[in-house]
């Protein structure tokens, strides 16, 4: 038997877990392991979790690494363990709840279920701006979140100084953002709701926001999602706060090149990323492990 095909069982929070392809490099350009993916999980975990906690996770899964094909799964795949907690949703336009226009998702509460999902290559853990009560219905959302989006030439240098605009028109609503690098391009900005509201009630605000910034800021915001306005600009997109969409969540890996993070930051962070090109960069997975141990939980 080759040796990343060889299996072991572990034991996680009284949960026995059958792990396999320890040796299999999942990021090539690094030579990143199945095992050392794992291991950042299982580090990150007391950070990670309240992320998650109560939300529907839609994972991206690379089998073969991330140089690979990768695929989107929502529902609980078949053999998922019978402790792992799910929830039954209806999907957008479903009124019944029950058979088709429903997904069942996984409810990532705790480490022995974020474990099985990384043993099935799951590296982007995606979740929605709702959480799910105990009964498994959706509630509204607890927060808002939107994604600047740089399009080139533009880059984190100028997300940094959209994200300082952003954040004086959030707090001009009561709202106090949070930055997160994206693990890609880009930022995410967070914001708890002092209330819960209906997605399309702080989709429409989060719009709001875009569109007065593009308003007052043209040459440097787009609020447009068509890919040819975006050249040059950073695009504040509001529409993940739809019920159907997801954002990645923070602290969760990416599917790049490199085992980047999508890592919560200080607002001193971002302001001297607006002041100089070289101030803020994208941060690995060994990095984010590090500013952990030293600070905790950036986002709370």
């Amino acid at each position: 038997m080759a040796a990343e095909k060889q299996e072991i069982h572990v034991d996680v929070e009284g949960r026995t877990l059958k792990i396999s392809s320890l040796d299999k490099v999942l990021y090539p350009r690094t030579g990143t392991t199945k095992a050392e993916v794992l291991n950042y999980y299982a580090q990150v975990a007391p950070v990670l979790l309240p992320h998650l906690k109560d939300r529907a996770v839609t994972r991206i899964r690379w089998p073969h690494g991330v140089q690979d094909m990768s695929f989107f799964e929502k529902n609980a795949p078949a053999g998922t363990p019978s402790w792992v907690r799910t929830a039954t949703v209806p999907t957008t336009g479903s009124r019944s709840g029950k058979g088709e226009g429903t997904i069942t998702f996984p409810i990532v509460d705790d480490l022995a279920t974020l474990t099985w999902l990384v043993n099935l290559a799951a590296l982007e853990l995606h979740v929605h701006q709702w959480t799910v009560a105990r009964n498994g219905r959706p509630r509204h959302a607890d927060r808002l979140v939107i994604d600047l989006d740089p399009g080139e030439p533009a880059g984190l240098h100028e997300c940094c100084t959209v994200a300082l605009l952003v954040r004086d028109k959030l707090a001009e609503r009561g709202l106090d953002a949070k930055p997160v690098l994206s693990g890609s391009k880009g930022l995410h900005l967070y914001a708890d709701l002092p209330k819960r509201l209906p997605s399309d009630d702080s989709t429409a605000l989060a719009k709001q926001v875009a569109e007065e910034l593009q308003g007052e800021q043209g040459s440097l915001v787009t609020a447009t999602m068509t890919k040819s306005k975006r050249s040059g600009k950073v695009f504040l997109d509001w529409s993940q706060n739809a019920g159907s969409k997801t954002t990645i969540s923070p602290y969760s890996l990416r599917g790049k090149e490199r085992p980047y993070v999508a890592a919560p930051v200080t607002w001193a962070e971002v302001e001297e990323g607006a002041e100089d090109e070289l101030g803020l960069e994208q941060l690995r997975f060994d990095e984010v492990l590090e500013r952990v141990r030293d600070y905790g939980d950036l986002f709370a």
